[in-house]
């Protein structure tokens, strides 16, 4: 009976899937059932298209069940929690005890969480090696946010997989050109990596990036100089980094704190015992477990 319950409680919730239709854009992706303007609207406005959710309330039953019904398509037992809004002010940032470098009061701050008191975490993918349509699809549906610290030898070979991924709402980061071991290299090839990055990444992709991560979290005064004289705002590395099978940890007390921005890596099956959706998954679930959601790093760095 609870097996046959379970299977009605899915098909339900695919059942909103399919129809939310009226509502989705080509990717399938919910769109905004409301128009923008200050005047006032007719009553055939405000009801929206056909089979559109007419109230806030019914709105929001509607994007739950959305989101029930992707968590059950991708293998979750638990619904990702939804992130509040974005601060009106973003935190301001220092440089995390431990962390400094000569005159870091004047270079950008190096930080592995966020100064946040609410329960959300920032998830974080580096380097660019693997090219996983599933990803794409997965975190779309999930409507999970993330961002992309990206190294152009490892990306040349498929631009245009990073530019639909863009197209999706990724930010797309510094992660140097050639993922080099910053400290031994000296200014001047320091800065022909971050910048040549921020050119690279401008050119195919058309931002430079106000976020710089360094290859293996290694760097040193140069490395920050180099980086702020490439436009670099900030330099964010982590709190913990995941896997498909585990989670580790930067703190002592092995847990997750408000702010904490976790790392992983674009990786498949060829080096890790699973897929990026099984990485996710792993995520998601401790993510989730621990009461916390999953927010937008740009909206608060």
């Amino acid at each position: 009976m609870k097996r046959r319950r379970t299977a009605t409680a899915v098909a339900a919730l695919l059942a909103a899937v399919a129809a939310s239709a009226c509502t989705a854009g080509p990717s399938g992706s919910a769109m905004s059932s409301g128009a923008s303007g200050s005047g006032p609207r007719t009553a055939r406005q405000q009801a929206g298209p056909p089979g559109a959710p007419a109230s806030r309330a019914e709105r929001e039953r509607h994007s739950r069940a959305l989101r029930a019904a992707a968590a059950a398509k991708w293998g979750l037992e638990r619904v990702p929690l939804v992130a509040p809004p974005p601060p009106a002010r973003k935190p301001r940032l220092t440089t995390r005890d431990g962390f400094e470098v000569a005159g870091h009061d004047r270079l950008p701050p190096v930080f592995t969480t966020v100064p946040v008191t609410e329960r959300v975490v920032f998830l974080t993918i580096d380097d660019g090696r693997e090219k996983d349509p599933e990803l794409l699809r997965m975190m779309s549906e999930l409507q999970i946010p993330y961002s992309s610290f990206l190294s152009d030898y490892l990306i040349r070979d498929d631009y245009p997989y990073f530019r639909e991924m863009r197209d999706r709402g990724v930010a797309l980061h510094n992660h140097t050109v050639n993922h080099r071991y910053m400290p031994a290299l000296d200014y001047a090839e320091q800065k022909r990596e971050i910048c040549g990055q921020q050119e690279l990444l401008a050119r195919r992709y058309g931002t430079r990036p106000p976020l710089f991560r360094p290859p293996y979290g290694n760097y040193n005064q140069n490395t920050l100089r180099a980086a702020k004289e490439c436009g670099v705002k900030a330099v964010p590395l982590w709190a913990a980094e995941a896997f498909p099978d585990r989670m580790e940890w930067r703190e002592w007390d092995r847990d997750l704190h408000p702010g904490d921005i976790i790392l992983t890596h674009f990786r498949g099956t060829d080096e890790w015992d699973g897929s990026m959706a099984d990485m996710i998954r792993q995520v998601l679930r401790t993510v989730t477990e621990k009461g916390y959601a999953v927010a937008r790093l740009e909206d608060y760095v």
